[in-house]
């Protein structure tokens, strides 16, 4: 019977799997990565609560293509948190963390990618629906899409607790993967070989939709006086969802295939020089999908540029408006007829002039 080890820290394991590379980012290394780090996770959390800000506040977006895109940027800030655990967990701290901690911090890593790859697979069914009526929008109710959420974080967060309900290799050392030192390599096959098939079904049946949208668009324009914007519309969205389907498929697939070469045991490939570029290429993904959102979709950047502009306009008017507060205040201890001249310079101050407008008339 083969012995386990639930109670080891992981330096135990990465000695065991010859994985001597946790070392090398130290020092200036690690600085810079952890910089870069911290400003694409802020960029993160800041640029997809701005999305689904986006879509709560426009009416335009109550509908089903755009529930599931805020359901995308939200995936993509829970990414943001599992890279910030990473950033606080990695490096020589690797050595020092339980078996339950490092499982917690890969299992944030999978559950992110999981729930982007799903909801990734449930916009392309939505817009299979509209499509094939050759609608905008599909016909799906909000207790569905809110089903169809709800879904995809369930099977999210199974997928990334996996490896902690048993597919592991704590009680045979002799089958752990060298860059995931408590992950068996049969599992890393497993989990690599399943997404790369699922990028790939994604990829092949996104092409087709979008070849259909073209024809049909073609045909409808020569037989139709709609508007052409309108007739647009579904070829745009299409095009805004293959380009965030490209950037995902780009960013995962080389930390995919470093996973599928580590565990078919690839002692000559060189995947410890890489991961950690492959990682932060795979954190780039979630940067780049609010940037595809705004520049894809004008309505989506004009309604994220309006609540920015919005929350700096209101900022100036809570200044203007405690300045007016501290007038008044001066009006009920100052019987001079001095609090007339302040609340002209005061009103001078907040852009309204309107006391000297006034005085003049």
């Amino acid at each position: 019977m083969n012995e386990c080890y639930y109670d080891k820290h992981m330096d135990f394991f990465y000695n065991k799997t010859n994985t001597d590379t946790v070392d090398e980012w130290t020092g200036p290394k690690l600085i810079v990565v952890l910089c870069f780090g911290t400003f694409f996770c802020l960029f993160i959390f800041i640029s997809n609560s701005l999305v689904i800000a986006a879509v709560v506040k426009n009416k335009r977006f109550h509908f089903p293509f755009y529930y599931l895109l805020a359901n995308l940027a939200a995936a993509d800030f829970f990414a943001g948190i599992a890279y910030v655990f990473l950033m606080f967990n990695t490096g020589p701290v690797s050595k020092t963390l339980t078996v339950n901690r490092w499982f917690l911090r890969q299992g944030l890593l999978d559950t992110s990618l999981t729930a982007s790859l799903v909801n990734l697979l449930v916009i392309a069914v939505e817009r299979h629906m509209s499509i094939m009526r050759m609608k905008i929008h599909s016909n799906l109710t909000k207790k569905r899409v809110t089903f169809l959420i709800i879904s995809i974080w369930a099977i999210a967060i199974f997928m990334g607790a996996v490896p902690t309900l048993g597919w592991n290799c704590l009680c045979d050392i002799t089958a752990c993967s060298s860059l995931a030192p408590i992950y068996s390599r049969s599992y890393l096959v497993f989990w690599s070989v399943l997404n790369l098939v699922v990028f790939f079904i994604m990829v092949v049946v996104y092409i087709r939709i979008y070849m259909y949208v073209q024809r049909k668009t073609n045909v409808l324009s020569s037989h139709t006086s709609g508007s052409i914007s309108h007739r647009r519309t579904p070829v745009k969205l299409m095009k805004t969802v293959m380009t965030l389907l490209g950037a995902f498929v780009v960013c995962w697939t080389p930390g995919l295939v470093v996973l599928l070469l580590d565990g078919l045991n690839c002692t000559y490939c060189g995947i410890q020089n890489v991961k950690r570029w492959f990682l932060l290429l795979a954190l780039l993904n979630s940067v780049m999908n609010p940037i595809i959102y705004s520049y894809k979709d004008d309505e989506m950047w004009g309604t994220m540029k309006r609540m920015i502009c919005c929350s700096s306009e209101d900022k100036s008017q809570d200044r203007c408006s405690s300045r007016i507060r501290s007038t008044v205040l001066c009006r009920s201890t100052d019987t001079s007829g001095h609090y007339i001249e302040d609340g002209i310079i005061q009103g001078t101050i907040c852009g309204k002039g309107d006391l000297s407008d006034k005085g003049n008339s």
